[in-house]
């Protein structure tokens, strides 16, 4: 089986590599192809992959390309990690909204919306390219913003993209451990709402809810990431668990605050990071995987360190950092479920169909799914409360004006989607956002 990875010259390329090597089962990937645009990028995580394959009987084969039809040729699976603009893009994305004094983070907010912009035109074209030259493939979409990304090639491959993110898998597992759960990967988690954008709502344990006994008991609600990063008192008034990418929703001042407070954005951290490793990477003597290897747990620990500071919720500790989701494995699962027509059930990105009354059927939205040799398929999930459902319907709604401004180049809409978002709330700084972004974006002089 072949897979082909979009974006294979970065970072985290050898993670899915990595989780490969792992599966000895028949019907298993023997071949990856990595397409990048940047051929020394390529070469470099290329050597990280041969370093992690020394001594594997029967690794999958690697091969590179910056062509994509040729990437694409033969695909059974295609893996979309792709970041337009390079860190160097989020970086600009993160400095703008925040000299506008909101947020620029690369999912949510204005530095979403601007990722969006500049991403959507080139998924587009991948989406045409798969539908001609690989039109039996199944693409997974870890591509941000991810919920928005595979609505977008949606339109062209209908249900056979599927988005994928490890977050709710992490908040998930880390629940379950809390609750004394003797396989967490094994419990049933209640889980809707959009990518970065979703609520625990229960984790069945042998069939029993457990959340009430979280919720009822402080000191559990302290010992794990989001309870630290939310506080047991907010958490217990949602009666839900949220996803951490939702501490920018309710805790947005604080976390602009200490953004703006911070020798540099994440962003420029991880552009200054990651070209450290590349340079050393010119160097063939270089040990390859153990250079990605320090990088990464770098990158692993400084995750989300504002918001922790703004929240006081300290470091990240070892259990959490080994009980992320980890997007390969969620990758490979998927791969498995559908290649070898096995069933088991997944939070993924998937068109809404019937799931969520408050969205059209074409609506993506991030649920537990049952996935089997047809594909992913959104289980019914009980109606989200008030408060989530407004939300949920505010962002579906700038989604759906990114996907108008980056298909007719609508300068009008591209502004209505700033004015629109939650985070952003003012007409005024949505003008000026998008002549900004339009200055230092020069993908998005589209935008007319």
């Amino acid at each position: 089986m072949k897979l082909t990875i979009l974006g294979g010259g970065g970072f985290r390329v050898p993670l899915v590599y990595g989780a490969l090597l792992g599966d000895r089962a028949e019907g298993r990937v023997t071949h990856v192809t990595l397409h990048d645009l940047d051929s020394g990028r390529l070469s470099a995580i290329a050597r990280v992959l041969a370093e992690q394959a020394a001594g594997v009987p029967d690794a999958p084969a690697v091969t590179v390309t910056t062509d994509l039809d040729e990437a694409l040729r033969g695909a059974d699976f295609v893996f979309s990690a792709i970041r337009v603009g390079g860190l160097e893009g989020r970086a600009a994305d993160e400095r703008v909204a925040l000299a506008e004094g909101v947020l620029g983070q690369e999912t949510v907010g204005a530095g979403g919306i601007a990722y969006g912009l500049r991403t959507l035109p080139v998924v587009e074209h991948i989406a045409r390219r798969v539908a001609d030259v690989a039109p039996d493939a199944w693409f997974i979409n870890f591509t941000n913003p991810a919920g928005l990304v595979t609505e977008a090639m949606s339109r062209h491959l209908g249900d056979r993209v599927i988005g994928i993110c490890d977050s709710p898998v992490g908040l998930g597992r880390r629940v379950a451990r809390v609750l004394g759960a003797a396989r967490p990967q094994d419990a049933w988690i209640d889980y809707v709402g959009l990518n970065h954008l979703g609520w625990l709502r229960g984790l069945h344990i042998d069939g029993r809810d457990e959340l009430p006994r979280l919720l009822a008991d402080p000191a559990l609600l302290a010992s794990f990431e989001e309870g630290k990063l939310f506080g047991a008192e907010w958490i217990r008034s949602l009666g839900a668990v949220p996803n951490e990418y939702l501490h920018y929703y309710y805790f947005n001042r604080e976390a602009v605050k200490a953004y703006r407070e911070a020798a540099r954005t994440r962003g420029a951290f991880l552009r200054d990071q990651q070209a450290g490793f590349y340079d050393r990477m010119r160097d063939p003597s270089a040990p390859a995987l153990r250079a990605w290897d320090d990088t990464r747990a770098e990158r692993e620990a400084t995750y989300m360190s504002e918001n922790r500071e703004a929240a006081g919720a300290g470091e990240r500790d070892e259990a959490s950092l080994s009980e992320s989701g980890g997007y390969e494995k969620v990758a490979l699962a998927l791969m498995r479920a559908i290649a070898r027509d096995e069933r088991t059930t997944l939070i993924l990105n998937v068109r809404n169909r019937t799931t969520l009354s408050a969205l059209d059927a074409d609506a993506v939205i991030e649920v537990p799914c049952l996935v089997d040799g047809n594909g992913a398929h959104p289980v019914s999930v009980s109606p989200l409360p008030t408060h989530a459902t407004g939300l949920v319907c505010a962002v579906k709604a700038v989604e759906r004006e990114v996907l108008e401004a980056a298909a007719s180049g609508s300068r009008t809409a591209a502004v209505k989607a700033f004015a629109l978002h939650p985070l952003v709330d003012s007409v005024g700084v949505a003008r000026r956002l998008v002549a900004e972004y339009r200055e230092v974006h020069p993908g998005l002089s589209y935008l007319r």
